[in-house]
């Protein structure tokens, strides 16, 4: 079983199901040059965001800290420790500041 994100209409293999643990991100090099964290749930459920950190312009949200606020599962960054939401890239600690989402898929 693969990895697949959505990029604009193409679905791009990022890796191997088995690769992705719960409680912790990889980080997967896009056609475009950029970055994706991803992860996945215990309950089996895969969320990417962008990697890039935007307070601190580093590539390290995939080795954030998971967690869940009002049921919302999120990623601490590991530097400054702001909180992104996984389903919607919204900075929890500062509504001015997202990240870009990805669709994943589990194929």
């Amino acid at each position: 079983m693969s990895v697949q994100l959505q990029l604009e209409d193409d679905w791009f293999e990022v890796c191997d199901r088995a690769l992705l643990q719960p409680g912790r991100g990889i980080a997967a090099l896009l056609p475009d040059g950029r970055q994706a964290a991803l992860f996945i749930d215990r309950a089996g459920r895969a969320y990417a965001i962008d990697n890039r950190d935007p307070f601190t312009g580093a590539a390290v949200l995939s080795r954030g800290l998971l967690g869940a606020a009002a049921g919302r599962p999120f990623v601490a960054s590991p530097l400054l420790k702001q909180r992104f939401d996984l389903e919607s890239g919204r900075c929890l600690d500062d509504d001015s500041v997202t990240v870009q989402t990805h669709t994943v898929r589990l194929a």
